[in-house]
């Protein structure tokens, strides 16, 4: 089956007692047991498992070809998990440009666990190699990165993991399966925030990991993700899974409009820079012509200027809402260097920018009469 059909398909759910087309909302937290003590539906505690989380869980593994999905009430408690997989000592890789919270997260809270880590230029084979010791058993990859776009090569640094014994781990959220599949070029485990573009909508929180097998680490982030709770309610659950239903459509729609603002916005002379794995200017637009099929709906631009006059931009736009956040079907902007604060490599003049479902003559019609009135 096509992704498109896929996507329709492993979200249905069969329902004896009314019939219904769409998967009913199981808002029980408690299951009856049988007379013998034993639960005919397979279902005990809410924590444990519930049907709407069951059936997001099933849709987004067959989405990545992986054997096992497991959904989190947040992106960042399904990073915790995996984290929490490893142990004190262990060593991990992540990229020096990622989503500026997994580093906090692992600065703030995993080192005092004892967890190591180190940041590396992800888009550097040879770095990632010399940065490997022997007691790291994780390479975190995000690709494209937050907010700055670079490419790793999945594949590559895939090859490079298991030649070490160790794990390689993709956050996904940015291109969808729509456009990447890790686990096809190597990968072991896929991250998504479903918040963004599986949620789709900006009204949910949701997390996701994706195992390529079902193994050892997936029984541990099972035993983790019951254990510890932190798990989507069965409504976000539900929002999620109706999500994926329009999920190509949306994220085919966002991304054509992504390629035509950036491509409008690099040619214009009050930006600096365009960031989009879309153009041939990208440093690794060969590596994004191997491994994707789309070059997604996100992009971050560097206006000619300082973070006061890229912030202004924000303000003169009227079509974009200046907030936090991605994937949803009304076009975001946001200054990330003000939100990441003065540590972060993030330039003082980028913007990083969503973009929706609106029309994209209106949307570059309102980027013109914001750089024109600068």
């Amino acid at each position: 089956m096509k992704i498109e059909t896929l996507a329709i398909q492993s979200t249905q759910m069969p329902d004896a007692n009314a019939g219904a087309v769409v998967a009913p909302i199981y808002l029980s937290t408690t299951f009856e047991r049988a007379a013998d003590g034993s639960y005919t539906h397979g279902f005990i505690y809410s924590r444990n498992d519930n049907p709407n989380r069951q059936l997001l869980e099933k849709s987004i593994a067959l989405l990545e070809n992986g054997q096992v999905g497991l959904a989190f009430a947040s992106g960042m408690a399904a990073t915790t998990a995996l984290f929490q997989a490893l142990k004190s000592g262990d060593h991990v890789l992540t990229p020096n440009d990622a989503y500026y919270a997994t580093n906090v997260l692992l600065e703030n809270i995993f080192a005092h666990w004892g967890l190591q880590a180190t940041k590396v230029d992800m888009t550097s084979l040879s770095a990632i190699a010399e940065a490997i010791r022997p007691e790291t058993k994780l390479i975190w990859l995000e690709t494209p990165s937050n907010p700055q776009l670079r490419l790793s090569d999945i594949q590559a640094i895939a090859a490079l993991a298991k030649q070490h014994g160790i794990y390689c781990a993709v956050d996904n959220t940015w291109a969808t399966p729509i456009w990447q599949k890790p686990l096809d070029l190597g990968a072991d485990i896929v991250m998504h925030s479903t918040t963004k573009y599986f949620g789709g909508h900006s009204d949910i929180l949701g997390g996701m990991l994706v195992l390529k097998e079902d193994n050892a680490l997936a029984q541990r982030l099972r035993d983790i993700q019951k254990l510890t709770g932190a798990v989507p309610s069965p409504f976000e659950a539900w929002l999620a899974t109706r999500g994926i239903r329009t999920l190509a459509v949306r994220v085919k729609a966002q991304t054509a409009n992504a390629q035509a603002l950036a491509e409008y916005l690099t040619a214009h002379p009050a930006i600096e820079s365009v960031h989009y794995p879309g153009l041939t200017s990208h440093p690794q637009f060969a590596i994004a012509q191997k491994q994707m099929t789309g070059a997604g709906a996100m992009l971050s631009v560097q206006i000619k200027g300082d973070a006061i006059q890229a912030m202004a931009v924000t303000q003169k736009l009227k079509l974009f809402t200046t907030a936090t956040s991605l994937g949803g079907v009304e076009s975001l902007i946001e200054h990330r260097k003000s939100v990441e604060g003065t540590q972060s490599p993030t330039p003082d003049n980028l913007l990083r920018v969503s973009v929706g479902l609106e029309n994209i003559d209106d949307l570059i019609a309102d980027w013109a009469q914001a750089l024109g009135s600068l």
